[in-house]
């Protein structure tokens, strides 16, 4: 190919420009090409979709669901969305207040690009999975970082502390169970936290993709609690290991998620048909497909968290979703990125450096156990063995 000229060259977005692409696309890309790496890397269920879900996706393709589908999804998927809060979360939703998405990914996007203007300030706990600082730097807001560790929750003196500094603030991220610590909120923490958020006028996200994957106690959902100030963000790539399907959803008050479906329309006109009826099928005969991934998650953080722990990493016990995050052993310090590109080469283990998540991150790792047992029993030895020889 000839070269650009120079003024098509220069082209670029400047707020896109002052975004670095994944950290954790690109320490998995980097250390791919090791020899024997089990890595472990990726928030990537090992599981395969449910049969009857397939099936169903089949069966739509034959049957011709290739066409346009409403921009704001299928009618029964939607109600089935509700359905689904309603019954299992204790919400108050009709159809016409779910719009269906891209992912969850898209559904953050849509919101953000729809609600917010630029110069708006956004509070993010942190340590955050990076795409929400992402787009909301991409669109231009002011990004107000909150560093929640060693706990990794945001508590309402947190939250008070940081409007006291910015009282425009007109939203406020939350995911739990949480990217990447595995954190999630006890019902007592979450009902405290829904009472401060109250008094102010903020909007929350609430990233609740990781709720059928809860341990230790039902999920409670922020959007039960305050169900005008919340959007609630979803989707079917972690309970029923769709992450290829890419469906998701945001619910909320109407007057909101009718601004959310323009910009979705906007974005990518609407989600694949075959898709939406295998979210269908999810959802009327699969309501019980997460527990048995959940039961075996459980059985594999412990493992483990365990095996860490023998040798001085330091790690809260995960409430949820797949992953821990461990403060790495004294002897190693806190250069994290050091660390994990030793490791993968020594060890042939690959993590993620905790400090690609933010601030509370540096001198953690996350390790993502949505791995086969056996991997996660080899990695562990393995990594145990590169401590005690360090």
């Amino acid at each position: 190919m000839t070269e650009l000229k120079p003024a098509l060259a220069a082209l670029g977005n400047k707020s896109l420009a002052a975004i670095e692409p994944s950290a954790i696309r690109a320490v998995d890309q980097n250390i791919s090409s090791i020899p024997g790496i089990i890595k472990l890397t990726l928030g990537e269920p090992d599981f395969a979709v449910p049969e009857h879900i397939k099936s169903a996706t089949v069966k739509a393709i034959e049957d011709d669901w290739s066409h346009y589908a409403p921009s704001m999804g299928y009618m029964d998927l939607r109600e089935n969305v509700a359905k689904y809060l309603n019954e299992r979360f204790g919400g108050q939703y009709s159809a016409e207040e779910v719009i269906v998405t891209v992912g969850a990914t898209e559904s953050i996007a849509a919101a953000l690009g729809a609600l917010f203007n630029p110069g708006d300030t956004m509070i993010v706990p942190t340590p955050e999975f990076p795409l929400y600082s992402a787009i909301g730097r991409k669109n231009g807001l002011n990004v107000v970082e909150v560093n929640t560790a060693p706990e990794f929750i945001m508590t309402p003196a947190r939250l008070q502390a940081v409007l006291a500094k910015h009282p425009d603030a007109k939203a406020l991220v939350l995911n739990y169970p949480g990217n990447p610590t595995g954190v999630t909120y006890t019902h007592e923490e979450i009902r405290a936290l829904a009472a401060a958020i109250a008094e102010t006028n903020l909007l929350v996200l609430s990233d609740e993709i990781y709720a059928e994957l809860s341990y230790d106690a039902d999920h409670l959902s922020l959007a039960k609690l305050l169900p005008t100030q919340t959007l609630l963000i979803s989707g079917f790539s972690k309970s029923h290991a769709m992450t290829g399907y890419r469906v998701g959803y945001v619910a909320g008050p109407k007057e909101l998620t009718a601004q959310v479906g323009k910009m979705h329309q906007y974005m990518v006109t609407t989600v694949a048909s075959p898709m939406q009826r295998a979210a269908v099928e999810a959802l009327t005969h699969g309501r019980g497909d997460a527990a048995i991934m959940r039961d075996t998650y459980r059985k594999r953080r412990d493992l483990v968290l365990a095996g860490l722990k023998e040798v001085g990493f330091d790690a809260p016990t995960p409430g949820g979703a797949f992953y821990i995050f461990a403060k790495m052993p004294d002897q190693f310090g806190t250069d994290d990125v050091q660390f994990v590109y030793t490791l993968a080469k020594e060890a042939k283990v690959g993590l993620v450096p905790g400090s690609v998540f933010g601030p509370g991150g540096e001198g953690y790792v996350r390790l993502s156990y949505a791995a086969s047992t056996a991997n996660l029993e080899e990695s562990v030895r393995r990594i145990q063995n590169f401590v005690r020889t360090h």
